[in-house]
């Protein structure tokens, strides 16, 4: 398999922030956005960011940035299909997602994605962390891709199915689980105490 592309999922609304752009959001001496950028580049052969409106404000990265075709803010999966649109133009099999504000997930998020898809025509595969009380929780907005089923996932998309876990489960997604060793891999900045909290493991993070 070729190696995947990346993209950034950036396209949410941010209510609990305030609104605006999490990912501009300062952290440490950048933003999350670039502690993003820089832990999942160097593991794909290419990355765009997923955002909505004006694309000149992420200029600064120097990413294409791909906005969602299905209109509404149709959640995590309108943005993996941006993706995987974008990457059927670069001639890409597979991408892997990430969120743009979750700065601390594992530095081999892809290659275990891989390993997890080992065996699988069309590889769709969504990280996940163990729970004692549900097994794992699956962590939607970091997952491996295939392009060959984007068509499925528009038309799901414009016949309104909004959660991944219901569109990965039809077409006999795969969980690669990671442990939790130290602070979470997968928190997420949704509010301001998260930001506060975000600086505080950030010395923690490797």
């Amino acid at each position: 398999m070729k190696q995947p592309l990346g993209v950034i999922l950036a396209g949410g609304l941010a209510r609990r922030m305030g609104g605006g752009d999490k990912g501009l959001l300062p952290l440490g001496a950048t933003t999350l956005l670039a502690h993003v950028i820089d832990r999942l580049e160097p593991q794909v052969a290419g990355l765009a960011l997923n955002a909505n409106g004006d694309a000149t404000r992420f200029a600064g990265f120097g990413l294409p940035v791909v906005a969602d075709s299905i209109d509404g803010f149709a959640g995590p999966l309108a943005g993996v299909l941006a993706g995987l649109d974008w990457a059927a133009d670069q001639g890409a099999d597979t991408i892997v997602t990430a969120a743009a504000d979750t700065p601390f997930f594992p530095c081999d998020l892809v290659p275990r994605l891989l390993l997890a898809s080992e065996g699988m025509d069309r590889p769709l595969v969504l990280a996940a962390t163990p729970d004692e009380r549900r097994g794992g929780v699956r962590h939607p907005t970091f997952g491996l891709w295939p392009v060959a089923l984007r068509d499925d996932l528009r038309a799901a998309l414009q016949d309104g199915l909004r959660k991944v876990v219901l569109w990965s489960d039809q077409h006999g997604g795969r969980e690669a689980l990671f442990t939790q060793q130290g602070i979470d891999p997968f928190f997420n900045v949704n509010t301001p105490d998260d930001l506060v909290q975000a600086e505080l493991m950030l010395g923690g993070a490797k």
